[in-house]
């Protein structure tokens, strides 16, 4: 069952926030977007009907509401498990859905230029330049339709960006503020404008598969076989890193006492828990809440990040299924 609430977008979102404004319950921008404005509005209308007033819009408050059907299926539930995975990642970091998951950027706060994306590709490491490229050779026209009259200084700055990094870096700096690292209008909206799209989402996948293949490794490691738990250790790998020898003989020892009499999925998630809980520990101490929050929340199939609540299954298609080898 689909679900959208806190962080999601997209078309649904938007079929949600007319027919809230029709109402009158809904007096903000319809953006797509569903920020506070749209949870209240949709707490408000549950009341009206004597429904759960959770905010969140499922089979009951659709129909309610919308009356014409079951719940779209959230775009992202037809693609590859790295792109779901990446897309949930990308929720965690950004407080968004699709597709602004894609979309996140920050400024020079830790001396990078700019960052971009799901996994913060930057100009400072020199990993944020291959992507682009990519996207400016594959489809060029798509970039110069965003980039429109700055599409020749961005091209210019990737293509010499190599033998002049200081020319480069002084080019991302001068587009953000100096003190507050706030990226500027209107490199802030082609920078969403070419997160949205689908083909650098694809890039951007692609170039998250040397992670993505480490995460399923490290599936096969633990013995997991569910595409949640590949989720799980992708934003590991992501967020995380890895998981340090220490860390993983504690895993290792608690899974083993698992009780035998598990059915396989009952097995998976306690393992999964068991991960999430000591590579939480294993965090510096200002960061193991957090940690141990976004990891169960993963292991769990739902729960609350940043103050978002998150079924992943409805939300990312992420179920306790077997992934595909």
């Amino acid at each position: 069952m689909s679900i959208y609430s806190l962080g999601s977008s997209g078309e649904p979102v938007a079929e949600i926030q007319n027919a809230l404004k029709a109402l009158g319950l809904y007096r903000g921008e319809v953006d797509a977007q569903f920020g506070g404005g749209t949870h209240s509005a949709v707490v408000q209308f549950q009341k009206q009907r004597d429904l759960v007033p959770d905010g969140r819009v499922g089979a009951q408050t659709w129909s309610a509401l919308i009356g014409n059907g079951n719940v779209p299926v959230p775009p992202v539930a037809g693609e590859s498990l790295s792109y779901r995975c990446l897309a949930l990642t990308g929720a965690f970091e950004t407080g968004v859905g699709f597709p602004d998951c894609f979309c996140g950027i920050s400024g020079d706060f830790d001396g990078q230029g700019i960052s971009f994306g799901v996994m913060q590709w930057n100009f400072g490491q020199g990993s944020l330049q291959p992507l682009l490229r990519d996207m400016i050779s594959r489809h060029g026209d798509i970039v110069q339709n965003i980039f429109g009259e700055h599409f020749d200084a961005l091209n210019i700055a990737l293509t010499h960006g190599d033998e002049d990094r200081a020319g480069l870096m002084s080019f991302v700096r001068g587009i953000q503020h100096p003190q507050k690292h706030r990226v500027f209008e209107p490199w802030l909206g082609y920078a969403k404008a070419l997160g949205r799209t689908a083909e650098f989402q694809r890039i951007q996948v692609e170039h998250a598969q040397a992670a993505f293949q480490r995460a399923l490794k490290m599936c096969d490691d633990f013995d997991l076989w569910s595409e949640r738990a590949a989720a799980l250790m992708f934003d590991i790998v992501t967020q995380n890193g890895s998981i340090n020898a220490m860390t993983r003989a504690q895993i290792v020892g608690e899974t083993g006492l698992l009780a035998k009499t598990l059915n396989d999925d009952d097995r998976e998630v306690a393992k999964m828990r068991i991960i999430a809980n000591r590579r939480a520990e294993a965090s510096s101490a200002a960061w193991i809440d957090d940690v141990r929050r976004r990891k169960l929340c993963i292991a769990n199939g739902a729960g609350s990040v940043h103050g978002i609540h998150y079924d992943i299954g409805a939300q990312f298609s992420l179920n306790l299924v077997p992934r595909n080898p």
